[in-house]
């Protein structure tokens, strides 16, 4: 109930913000398909997993506040809880046949699918929009880019203003609101961000090497080793269980502000592409998918969507193998709750039907009835065939 809720939350907000009536998948699959977990994640990535991320962010930073105060005055909320793990990890909870053969399967290709390349290359652009709308991308990057180059071509410019102009308020007001020394920290982001920035030149300057997206993540720890040179003493006192707030809240700030960066950057060559009518259309629409597809990179968006995904990843992994496990050590009973009971006395190391017949067949073969080989046209009992034979002869 709650997972079928967000689908609808998800599809008018979408439908709001772009004026486009989408299909949202409703997490109703064939009941005896496996779906796959890289299949899951396009379905419901940004539908479910990315607002639940944000919600938890929101709440851990509610959590260390309250635990600075001893959890004095600390709600549970538990319908929070509830709601983001019901959006992580409701897919997998109701993906029939949890089998150990199955979950190393899902766990290498979904580990390809977060790393893979497919779609990196400015050439592939049009390729990755045309996998976007049909819902068959290869790869993570393929799956982040072709959404945000969905929702900056497609989305109404004033949406987009408007939304931007929403957020910088709440900007505004989290800039008066916040005390002075939780922004003390946000120069050593800025100097992560600059570091960040020239290993991504190198990204794009060496044909999208790997080596240097991946360096572009280890730039991070590396600065927080030397924070101390940025802040001096401020980064150590007190101590760093009172700063952990501090901390937290300024990097969830600093990534905000990031977004809102981002944003404005995009609105402006959105509006630069749409005031320019002497250039032909592709030509425009070209010049804006090379934006965002820089965008994408230099404002972290991948790499967020890379953490998540991970995250993710070892959500699956715990969950399905706490499913199979309940399948192998009590008879298949999520296998029979979910699916029948004729699905759930198949053997763990046996595909269903794979060498003989149902379950239910063998049951009544072995008592002379054969329910498939009846040749007359009547259904009912031997004795009543003839007595409707009998009486057609009288006639």
């Amino acid at each position: 109930f709650i997972f079928q809720n967000k689908n609808i939350a998800s599809s008018m907000k979408e439908g709001a913000m772009t004026g486009i009536a989408r299909y949202f998948f409703t997490g109703r699959p064939m009941a005896n398909q496996h779906q796959t977990w890289s299949d899951i994640y396009v379905t419901y990535w940004k539908s479910h997993y990315k607002p639940a991320f944000f919600v938890l962010s929101a709440y851990f930073i509610y959590r260390i506040l309250a635990a600075q105060n001893c959890g004095q005055g600390r709600l549970p909320m538990i319908l929070v809880l509830l709601s983001c793990t019901s959006w992580l990890i409701t897919p997998i909870v109701f993906s029939p046949f949890p089998r150990w053969t199955l979950i190393r399967q899902d766990l290498r290709e979904f580990n390809s699918f977060i790393t893979g390349e497919a779609g990196t290359v400015e050439a592939d652009i049009p390729d990755v929009v045309a996998r976007g709308k049909k819902g068959t991308v290869r790869t993570l990057y393929e799956c982040g880019l072709a959404s945000e180059m969905s929702f900056w071509t497609e989305s109404q410019l004033f949406m987009l203003v408007l939304s931007f102009l929403v957020k910088a308020a709440v900007a505004i007001f989290l800039l008066a609101a916040l005390p002075a020394e939780i922004l003390d920290f946000l120069p050593i982001f800025v100097v992560a961000l600059s570091l960040t920035w020239v290993v991504l030149l190198g990204y794009f300057f060496s044909g999208l090497s790997n080596c240097f997206l991946v360096l572009s993540f280890l730039v991070w720890p590396v600065t927080a080793l030397f924070a101390h040179l940025i802040l001096g003493d401020r980064i150590r006192q007190p101590d760093a269980w009172t700063l952990m707030p501090e901390y937290v809240i300024s990097l969830t700030f600093f990534l905000f502000f990031l977004g809102i960066a981002k944003g404005l950057v995009l609105i402006i060559c959105r509006s630069i592409n749409s005031l320019l009518s002497c250039l032909s259309r592709k030509g425009a629409t070209g010049r804006m998918h090379e934006c965002i597809r820089v965008c994408f990179v230099y404002f972290f968006v991948h790499q967020l969507q890379f953490v998540e995904a991970y995250v993710v990843l070892l959500l699956n992994l715990a969950v399905a193998s706490a499913m199979a496990a309940v399948d192998r050590l009590l008879c298949n009973s999520h296998t029979w709750l979910l699916l029948n009971s004729e699905m759930a006395r198949t053997k763990h190391t046996e595909r269903y039907m794979e060498k003989s017949a149902t379950f239910f067949e063998q049951d009544y073969l072995g008592h002379g009835l054969d329910l498939w080989a009846s040749d007359s046209e009547f259904e009912g009992s031997p004795q009543q065939e003839r007595e409707v034979s009998d009486v057609g002869s009288l006639a």
